[in-house]
């Protein structure tokens, strides 16, 4: 079945960096497009970043663009986020999802905590 499997999550100060992972199985990883979502306490869900099947074409929320960068490796069935510069309003537990965004996705990993606090 369909497995997504989130990792790197943790505490970072404010101006630090993290680099989440979601391994994928289940499927034909190289034939979808991937996604991460965002939600913070009390919060709805946020669309971070989206990737297309080769990495060709992105997409970034105006909150994280320039901050964040998603890339994957199709080999290793794995999607990545990178984020720099982190703020205290990026604390949110996030998701990763197949599909390239909210009107695609159909599946969901179980999400990784991020918490930017000094």
């Amino acid at each position: 079945q369909v497995q997504l499997v989130e990792s790197g999550g943790g505490l970072a100060q404010p101006g630090g960096s993290l680099r989440l992972s979601c391994v994928a199985s289940g499927f034909t990883f190289s034939s979808y497009s991937m996604s991460w979502a965002r939600q913070a306490p009390g919060l709805g869900l946020e669309w971070v970043s989206g990737i297309n099947t080769d990495g060709s074409d992105t997409y970034y929320s105006d909150s994280v663009k320039g901050r964040f960068t998603i890339s994957r490796d199709n080999a290793k069935n794995t999607v990545y986020l990178q984020m720099n510069s982190l703020k205290p309003e990026d604390t949110a537990r996030y998701y990763c999802a197949r599909g390239y965004d909210r009107y695609a996705n159909d599946y969901w990993g179980q999400g990784t905590q991020v918490t930017v606090s000094s």
